[in-house]
């Protein structure tokens, strides 16, 4: 049955491309909106992610960065360097503000961070140099090419000119971007006591656990909080998920009934093509049930195909889109790819049976006058 149902879908190729077409773009509907959402969910945390550091120390109560105001002290600092376990300690200072360039305003993630500490700058550099001095700059690639910005040129941020001598990558998202400056020229321009800081990156010794080591630090000191890099990243991901769950829940849903409706229509169109096809079958002797796994068998090719050239679409996209809009990415996940194809197979085995139950109660003599 499963070979009859293979030569049978591939007899005309018109018709398996239009069909295996039309499942393939449904699929790509739904994996695109699950893609996007994703991927822009990476951007927001990639900061935290590839920062290098096993440990988060804030202020007590603040589990994030985003749209959060941390602001702890030096001695904090070093009461978190004195807990068992820990490697390094590195201060930053964050706030949220403009870069102002000669194309226009982008919004930016402001970063000041020691650069003779190891950890609180930038994990990669595309082009130019880590070693930033007072009055630099370092920014991502994607707001340099959005705004026409090389190694040298001047952006002002809060009002004073800085020089960009680096250009990172992967930290534009949808929202803003980030940018770093040093520690000093950061409580230059904030007017900031010089024994605040807002964020400790702590790195820790082998062997030791990130988990216990950030509650040994909670312990030491109750005006802070000490989160796992995981941790950290996860309190990151539900702040964006909160701040936006209606809107993404609207897009992901309605890409999702659409996608369905057409594999759904798909898969019925095209048993319902083939109609003459099974009226035949019934004709020669073939029992329903020959007819139902027969059915079901094209259906479930059609969108095992239809999901490989989704699939690989995708795949194409997620090259292509960020460099053709910066700040955009797409990420094809195992349990998003596992949820749209569950969903897909269900709906679709269903709308290629149910012609198929009109199909078992034809007359084969019909097929023979029509």
């Amino acid at each position: 049955m499963i070979r009859l149902a293979w030569r049978n879908l591939f007899q005309n190729t018109t018709q398996i491309a239009l069909g295996v077409g039309g499942v393939a773009l449904a699929l790509l509907l739904m994996l695109a909106i699950d893609a996007l959402l994703a991927g822009s969910e990476d951007d927001l945390v990639a900061y935290i992610e590839d920062s290098g550091a096993d440990i988060f120390v804030s202020q007590e109560g603040v589990k994030n960065m985003h749209m959060a105001s941390s602001a702890i002290t030096r001695s904090d600092l070093r009461l978190a360097a004195q807990a068992e376990g820990v490697a390094t300690v590195s201060p930053i200072l964050y706030t949220t503000s403009v870069v102002e360039t000669k194309e226009g305003d982008v919004l930016s993630y402001i970063i000041g961070f020691d650069p003779m500490e190891p950890l609180g700058g930038p994990r990669e550099i595309v082009d130019g140099t880590l070693e930033i001095h007072n009055k630099e700059i370092i920014i991502d690639q994607a707001v340099a090419r959005s705004q026409e910005v090389a190694l040298g040129d001047v952006v002002e941020i809060f009002g004073e000119e800085f020089t960009v001598v680096g250009i990172t990558a992967g930290l534009t998202n949808i929202v803003n971007s980030v940018s770093f400056i040093t520690l000093r020229d950061f409580q230059d321009l904030r007017g900031d006591d010089r024994n605040v800081i807002s964020y400790v990156l702590v790195k820790i010794l082998p062997d030791y656990s990130a988990k216990s080591v950030a509650a040994e630090i909670t312990a030491r000191n109750p005006d802070v909080l000490a989160l796992s890099e995981a941790e950290f990243s996860r309190g990151e991901r539900q702040i964006i998920r909160d701040m936006s769950v209606e809107v993404l829940n609207i897009m992901n849903v309605s890409g999702f009934l659409i996608g369905l409706a057409v594999t759904a229509l798909t898969l019925y169109s095209n048993t319902l093509h083939k109609r003459s096809e099974y009226g035949v079958l019934k004709a020669i002797g073939a029992k329903n049930i020959h007819l139902y796994t027969v059915v079901v068998a094209q259906a479930f090719i059609s969108l095992m195909i239809g999901t490989v050239v989704a699939i690989g679409f995708i795949l194409l996209l997620g090259q292509l889109l960020p460099a053709l809009v910066p700040g955009v990415a797409v990420t094809l996940t195992a349990s998003g790819l596992l949820r749209v194809f569950a969903a897909s197979l269900i709906i679709g085995g269903l709308s290629a049976l149910v012609p198929a139950f009109q199909i078992a109660r034809l007359d084969p003599a019909e097929v023979f006058r029509g």
